[in-house]
């Protein structure tokens, strides 16, 4: 992996990592570059992984009956994508697809399961972090269906 240990402690979502869990986190992790129109995962496929993005562009998209895939967010530099991985059935449910040239480190799920479930404090502090992309994907879901719906969002 081409990225140094402290480059990757920059991203937002590690920053403040202890050094320790910082390197367990990133044991199994491995930088990916994406093209436009490239595919990371598609709805219902297996989710094993999740994304810290470094830079470019992604759409989280899913498809809606009749419309067919509608982009719920776009994410970018600094970003988190994928919660999947963390909570059963362990399926995506949007589809994330590159817009413009993108670089991540990609973290393995599995692995990471592992070590929380026998590190409670690291699992604590994942589990914190990860809930905000949560609720940040559900914020940009509600907003997507309003703009849909023809309701005003307040500023």
């Amino acid at each position: 992996m081409k990225t140094t240990t402290s480059h990757i402690a920059d991203h937002p979502f590690l920053s403040s990592f202890s050094r320790e869990h910082l390197n367990r986190i990133i044991e199994k992790a491995a930088e990916v570059q994406f093209e436009p129109g490239e595919i990371l995962f598609k709805e219902n496929d297996p989710a094993n992984r999740f994304y810290l993005l470094e830079y470019g562009k992604v759409a989280l998209e899913t498809h809606v009956p009749r419309d067919g895939m509608v982009t719920v967010q776009t994410l970018e530099g600094g970003d988190v994508l994928g919660w999947s991985w963390l909570f059963p059935p362990f399926v995506w449910h949007f589809q994330a697809r590159a817009i413009e040239p993108t670089n991540a480190l990609v973290i393995d799920g599995a692995h990471l399961l592992v070590l929380c479930e026998n590190d409670h404090e690291l699992g604590y502090e994942l589990m914190k972090r990860m809930t905000q992309v949560v609720i940040q994907r559900l914020q940009a879901t509600r907003r997507q269906w309003l703009v849909r719906e023809g309701v005003a969002i307040p500023a």
